[in-house]
Formats: structure tokens, C-alpha cells, sequence
């Protein structure tokens, strides 16, 4: 099912990058384009209707949580990416999942994507931890012990794989999963300005150019709201909005401290990452090393897949999600696995 590549990345003192052999892409949509559009614009997942939670957070601003599944099993914690929500495609798909395996999942949608604008000028971004780690705890409060596990895609993996590092042996969760992680954001928000890959650059860009005009619409911006005309670029809007909102000199520096692969190493919970080969927002100088890994982390690669797709079968009627069997499958053997004696 899964295998060592062949350039030497295995086991140590370190963690493991493996070659998935039981994932085959579908043929009807060849290359990495095509199924990351497909998945983001095409598929309909299972019916669900979570409930919904206002959550006022200690600086003042507000989270909005999705909650789906057995009010009293283990919760499982949500992440989505950049510029998505609990609607997004894949989080619903996923808490169907967790539903129908009897555990309860929440996604966590960031600050201003719940249909609302948040309170604060700041928003999110693809290094802030501190709203998972106040969930964590307040979870833990709540219910007498922490959520089980944190599954996080793409924007969301970087926060995950980054927060799990920064807790290193203190994180509490038994496991942890993050999918097509932007493991370095400068490196990928170069390799989107090119080519094909501007095409995501320009939508995501201009939704969130959107949101921040219709944020400050009614109250004074802190940033010349007149300038957003030109932020076209992932580094542009990172310079101008993200950086200095955020407390970062500049997209620079919010690339090089809000990566999560120089945390890599200090993970200390059992951690899978599933990463398609091809993933059309990460070029693959930026996919990790086993060398970089801590020996829990498992890096598990699919030849071909796109970014937060994994669409196999033959035909698009018999078409399959791959990626979230593997996460349910790595969630239920790792949360219900016995310690050893």
C-alpha cells in the first residue's frame, strides 16, 4: 500500500516519506489542474447540517465554529484553507466522515470566514496558532479532556504542523493529519506566480482583496484601501496587508517565521501528511526530507493527486475522494491503538 521511496528517505531518528502505491489518479482528469479545479468547484459531498457556534475570544474577536457528530464522543479538530470555511468541499466531506465513524468533529473557520467580518483590523494567516491552541483548551475544559486529533488542509496543515511543533511533547492531542501543506510560503508564493498556477494566485488574491474592501466599507482602514488595486500577487498582498496587520516586517519575515517546516522536527505526536507530487501550489524543492522529519511524522506522497483533490476511479460517475478514507483510516487505527505495555 505504501512504500520507501528509492532516494533513501526511511527510518532513524527521524520520521519517514513514503511512497503511496494504493492511490491511482483518475485518467479522466490528467495532470495536477484539472482534479484541484474539479475538487474545488465539482464536488458534492454527503448531505450533513452541522450546528453552529458563536465563540467570543479573549481579545475581543469572535470565532465561528461548525459542529457535527455524537455530542459526548472524541472531538476532532478541522482546519480549512486559505480563504475557505466549513462549506468548503473537503471540511464537509470530512465531518461526514466523522460522523459516520462515530466521533465528533468542528471545523474551526478563521477569523472573517464565516460570512462575517471579524472585529479586530487583523484577520488570519497562515502562521497564527493561537486560535487552535485557545479551541484545544477550551475543549479540554469543557469536556474534561483535549480533542483527539487536528486534521488540517493546506493553509490550515501549515498551522497545524507549525502548532504541533511549537508544543512539541505538550501538545495534547493523540494524532494530528495535515494535507497538501504550503510547507514553505515564500517558495510557494513564488511558484504561483508562474505559469498556470496564477490563475489560483489571482482568485485567492481577489477574494481577499474583496473581503478586506468590504471590511473597512464603514470604518477607518488601516492600510490605503486605495491601493488594493495593485496588490495582484500573493507578495504583494502579504507586504502590504497581511505583514503589517499581523505584526511582521513584511512578507518576508511573515514567510520565514510563519512556515511550518522548520517545526517539523520538534513534533512529538503520532502526524500524517498526505502530499500529491504534482500539487499545483508547491513546487517540490519545498516538500520535506525525512532528514527534517521527527521520527513520529509520517510524510506519505501520491504520485500525481493536485492540491486538495486525490480524485481516483475511471469514470467521473464511479469518481472517489481518496484522501479522506486515508484520514479517517489513520484517525480510527491511532486513536483507539493501545499504548504499548
Amino acid at each position: 500500500m505504501a512504500r520507501t521511496p528509492d532516494h533513501g528517505n526511511g527510518t532513524g531518528a527521524h520520521g519517514r516519506v513514503v511512497q503511496r502505491t494504493d492511490f491511482v489518479a483518475a485518467p479522466w482528469l490528467p495532470g495536477p489542474h484539472l482534479p484541484t479545479i474539479w475538487a474545488s468547484l465539482c464536488r458534492r459531498p454527503p448531505r450533513l447540517t452541522p450546528s453552529f457556534e458563536h465563540l467570543d475570544l479573549p481579545d475581543g474577536d469572535f470565532l465561528e465554529l461548525a459542529w457535527a457528530g455524537p455530542a459526548d464522543a472524541p472531538v476532532v479538530i478541522v482546519l480549512h484553507g486559505l480563504e475557505g470555511s466549513h462549506g468548503s468541499s473537503y471540511a464537509r466531506a470530512l465531518l461526514a466522515g466523522l460522523d459516520a465513524a462515530g466521533l465528533r468533529g468542528v471545523v474551526l473557520q478563521f477569523r472573517g470566514c464565516s460570512g462575517r467580518p471579524n472585529r479586530l483590523d487583523r484577520s488570519y494567516h497562515s502562521g497564527d496558532t493561537g486560535d487552535l491552541d485557545y479551541l484545544v483548551g477550551l475543549i479540554e475544559q469543557r469536556t474534561g479532556r483535549p480533542p483527539c486529533a487536528v486534521v488540517g488542509y493546506s493553509l490550515g496543515g501549515n498551522v497545524t504542523l507549525k502548532w504541533l511543533g511549537e508544543r512539541g511533547a505538550e501538545a495534547p492531542v493523540k494524532t494530528a493529519v495535515a494535507v497538501s501543506v504550503p510547507f514553505d510560503l515564500g517558495a510557494c508564493a513564488d511558484y504561483l506566480n508562474q505559469g498556470f498556477s496564477r490563475l489560483y494566485q489571482r482568485r485567492l488574491v481577489g477574494s481577499m482583496r474583496r473581503k478586506f474592501a468590504s471590511k473597512f466599507a464603514s470604518r477607518p482602514a488601516p492600510i490605503d484601501p486605495g491601493a488594493l488595486h495593485r496588490l495582484r500577487s500573493f507578495r504583494a498582498f502579504d507586504d502590504a496587508i497581511t505583514a503589517p496587520l499581523h505584526g511582521f516586517r513584511d512578507a518576508i519575515d511573515y514567510y520565514e517565521r510563519a512556515s511550518c517546516r522548520p517545526f517539523l522536527r520538534h513534533i512529538a505526536v503520532p502526524t500524517l501528511i498526505v502530499h500529491a507530487d504534482d500539487d499545483p501550489f508547491v513546487p517540490s524543492g519545498a516538500i520535506p526530507q525525512a532528514a527534517e522529519l521527527a521520527p513520529p511524522v509520517t510524510l506519505e506522497l501520491t504520485r500525481g493527486g493536485g492540491h486538495v483533490a486525490f480524485l481516483s476511479g475511471r469514470v467521473p460517475w464511479r469518481s472517489q475522494y481518496w484522501c479522506e478514507a486515508r484520514i479517517l483510516s489513520h484517525l480510527l487505527e491511532t486513536i483507539t491503538a493501545r499504548p504499548a505495555a
